[in-house]
């Protein structure tokens, strides 16, 4: 699993609740990041605030979900 996706689901966000939580317009945007499109640096920050993770385990550089 993606680990936005995986993030998401561990907070119990679906699609839908990530997107009005990140101001987005749809969903389809959120499944866009989740299956590696691109991301505004402002959206991937706002995601490692409400996961409380990297910006580098979000995009798949890392297996750590927090900077060392």
């Amino acid at each position: 699993m993606n680990p936005i996706a995986s993030e998401r689901v561990r907070i119990g966000l679906s699609q839908e609740d990530l997107a009005l939580k990140l101001g987005l317009k749809s969903r389809a945007t959120v499944a866009s990041y989740e299956n590696g499109g691109e991301i505004p640096g402002s959206k991937l920050v706002a995601m490692t605030k409400l996961f409380h993770c990297s910006a580098d385990y979000l995009l798949g550089l890392t297996e750590n979900r927090t900077v060392a």
